[in-house]
């Protein structure tokens, strides 16, 4: 028997679910705009942020998007059909290469340059089907290797080109703590990191990582919170990462501890997909929480901000899609009164994005991410060398992402990838089927 659309309703109650279907469903109303008319649907946290075009005289084509590696060291490097470059240092890319090449490279290339935030979103909805972190995440290498060209043929920092920069310099909270010591060796590489530093605040990680509650060992994370707030003082600011270490009641039995020993915010309780139980947790106590590292859709941000998910935001600057969505992210938590603190677990080179989007944003919180585990030495092929000096870092004010590499150095490196017009008409780039 053919099921008809009569028994489709009876069996659905279909009857009051047809009443309550816009118009537009069953039948067009009087002057019913064609399709060519309707206009397109940019929900207020995707609007434009930056008036981009109007900063350029002309037209700026992108004419290739190359790929280059030097050592463990990546770059992409983005040049224009008159002869201009911008180029960004990378990390993390080696397994999202065929990713980067084949479907997010081509959707930038033949492209005008200015048009840089319509061009993230259509990159995206390119390979809508492949959303994730690694998308995502080659989406920020192009869009970063754009900023510093844009910089460089306008003269600017891309912290001026996006919005002006507000802080020179920014101070910043000691991370990259392992789990690996004992608690008493943690706390003491952190010791010398403040007084080599200058800093005065310091993130642990705590727990087992996404670990369903275990711990390295019995007690670490308690001896560890607890001795750090003993070692550095109560003028210290502490704050503590669990990675998604724990269920509900151990999450808040944690969040506790925080509160007495007055740590500054609670990291990612539980795991990150279970956003109620995140909710939860929060819910239970007064310390903030912070959350969204592992987050890239502007949906969830506004979602997990109203929804009281967190209190402080940290989308990641590469994960989430590069600056321009990062501003975005921010825009949200502004409008909702709450701060952003971006992911970071990048120094040297690549930590010039978190510089650049810190000093132009203006919710963004006191003390930004940086990790720290060893003596800061002055690299060979890059400056300016990212020295940490009293607490805080300077923004590089060079035009673009204010990156200067040794030529020698990059011409020493490997072109792995080469993406031009001619590669994008041969059939490269095509978006996820189906």
């Amino acid at each position: 028997m053919n099921l008809t659309r009569r028994d489709w309703l009876k069996l659905t109650g279909g009857a009051a679910l047809a009443a309550s279907l816009p118009r537009a469903l069953s039948a067009a109303p009087a002057g019913f705009a064609a399709p060519h008319d309707i206009q397109p649907l940019v929900r207020e946290f995707e609007q434009p942020m930056f008036n981009l075009p109007a900063r350029f005289k002309a037209p700026v084509k992108i004419a290739s998007i190359e790929m280059l590696k030097n050592g463990s060291n990546f770059f992409v490097r983005t040049r224009t059909t008159d002869g201009a470059e911008g180029i960004t240092g990378t990390k993390q890319v080696e397994n999202f290469m065929p990713i980067f090449t084949h479907l997010v490279a081509p959707q930038f290339i033949g492209q005008d340059a200015r048009e840089i935030e319509s061009l993230v979103d259509y990159a995206y909805r390119q390979n809508y089907k492949l959303a994730s972190i690694s998308l995502w995440c080659c989406i920020a290498y192009c869009e970063q290797s754009i900023l510093d060209l844009l910089g460089k043929i306008a003269g600017k920092s891309v912290g001026d080109l996006l919005g002006g920069v507000i802080r020179p310099e920014i101070p910043i909270y000691l991370s990259g703590s392992e789990r690996v010591l004992s608690a008493e060796e943690e706390v003491d590489v952190y010791v010398r990191g403040i007084a080599e530093t200058g800093a005065n605040a310091v993130k642990f990680h705590m727990g087992g990582r996404m670990s369903r509650n275990l711990d390295t060992y019995a007690g670490r994370s308690e001896k560890l919170l607890t001795l750090a707030r003993e070692k550095y003082g109560t003028e210290c600011v502490l704050m503590a990462d669990a990675n998604g270490s724990y269920d509900v009641p151990n999450g808040i039995r944690i969040g506790k501890l925080l509160e007495e020993l007055n740590y500054a915010f609670y990291e990612e309780p539980c795991p990150f997909e279970e956003l109620g139980e995140t909710q939860a947790v929060r819910r239970a106590l007064r310390i903030p929480i912070a959350f969204g590292e592992q987050n890239y859709s502007l949906w969830q941000f506004d979602w997990m901000l109203r929804n009281g998910v967190m209190d402080i935001v940290q989308p990641d600057m590469n994960y989430n899609g590069g600056l321009i969505r990062a501003k975005r992210v921010a825009r949200i938590a502004e409008k909702l009164g709450k701060t952003i603190v971006p992911h970071n677990t990048q120094t040297g080179a690549t930590s010039v994005n978190i510089l650049q989007f810190a000093s132009c944003t203006k919710n963004a919180a006191p003390l930004m991410e940086y990790p720290w585990r060893k003596s800061q030495a002055t690299p060979l092929w890059y400056k300016p060398d990212f020295k940490i000096t009293g607490g805080k870092i300077k923004v590089p004010t060079a035009p673009g992402m204010g990156l200067e590499i040794d030529p020698d150095y990059l011409n020493k490196s490997e072109v792995i990838a080469k993406i031009t017009v001619a590669a994008k008409a041969g059939g490269t780039g095509s978006g996820s089927g189906g």
